[in-house]
């Protein structure tokens, strides 16, 4: 997205996603911007400008934004480098119900012939499959990485005090940590 010519298009399901992903992508200089509910029109307007006049590198949205005319108008004035799917999956498993604006997603390519790559952590070989289905991929193409993280650690540890133990453990952590 940096080398290209134009805007890279993120589509990405939350919004608190994609100010984290923004945030930490102006920190380190990289002109990043998002559109999401909440936002005043000006705002908006402005955002989509500065992705014409290339101002923006990455453009973080909604699928939900490709039902506004206004944004397909602005669309039509942009350089699009490429487009991403981010958390993928919800094309497949949730889309249907969910979020089906995640099946119109393939619609900016009408609009915006571009390369897409789809991100997934979470998916099947079927609802692999049906995420090239729904983007209208020309040709099935697949990069997979190992589950196995050298930054992560996986601890399983069996008490009659939850609290406690989860107090001991957090004490002693540096960084960050999630329990299930």
């Amino acid at each position: 997205a940096l080398v290209m010519v134009g805007v890279c298009i993120v589509f990405t399901p939350l919004i608190a996603l994609m100010k984290d992903q923004v945030d930490h992508l102006r920190q380190k200089g990289i002109r990043a911007a998002a559109i999401y509910s909440g936002m005043s029109r000006s705002e908006i307007v402005a955002t989509l400008e500065n992705c014409i006049f290339g101002g923006v590198k990455l453009l973080y949205i909604s699928p939900e934004r490709l039902a506004s005319d206004f944004f397909k108008i602005k669309l039509r004035h942009m350089k699009v480098s490429f487009i991403t799917v981010d958390e993928a999956h919800c094309i497949s498993q949730w889309g249907y119900d969910f979020r089906p604006a995640y099946l119109k997603i393939s619609e900016i390519r009408k609009l915006k012939p571009a390369p897409v790559l789809a991100l997934t952590a979470t998916a099947t070989a079927k609802v692999i499959d049906d995420i090239q289905t729904q983007l209208a991929f020309e040709q099935k193409n697949v990069f997979r990485m190992s589950y196995e993280r050298k930054n992560l650690a996986y601890i399983v540890r069996k008490t009659n005090d939850k609290i406690s133990e989860l107090i001991h453990i957090l004490s002693r952590i540096n960084g960050s940590a999630i329990v299930y």
